[in-house]
């Protein structure tokens, strides 16, 4: 069982199992969502993830013509969680939320296009790699 939470603790998460996926994305929606030159989130199915709180959403349309809902506390403004997919049934967990760090190593790097020059992402397929040995 892990546990993820907003800054102020009025958006809870518990998840149960092991994320799908962990990403890394460059796209420039995530950095604005961020603040930071990328975003890493932990992807659920949302059966996994039981959420405490009243968030606030935000949705918006994606570069590949998806819909992503951003879901956020409405006292500190901290994106805790989101949906993302053609159904939007993907459940992102943004990585930085957890309490103790899970462990989770991205699998794949996105929108590399928007990438910043100085950000290296080399070491994501190598480690990838050396998970499935």
């Amino acid at each position: 069982m892990a546990t993820a939470r907003c800054a102020c603790g009025e958006i809870v998460l518990t998840i149960a199992g092991e994320p799908n996926a962990t990403v890394l994305c460059h796209c420039k929606d995530c950095q604005r969502r961020t603040g930071a030159p990328f975003g890493v989130g932990n992807y659920y199915t949302p059966d996994q993830v039981r959420i405490s709180g009243s968030p606030k959403v935000y949705e918006r349309g994606t570069d590949s013509g998806n819909r992503m809902r951003n879901f956020f506390c409405p006292s500190c403004g901290t994106t805790v969680y989101w949906l993302a997919g053609p159904a939007l049934d993907r459940l992102g967990v943004a990585t930085g939320t957890f309490d103790e760090p899970d462990g989770a190593v991205p699998v794949r790097s996105v929108y590399e296009a928007r990438k910043h020059d100085w950000v290296d992402t080399s070491c994501i397929a190598l480690r990838y790699s050396l998970a499935r040995t």
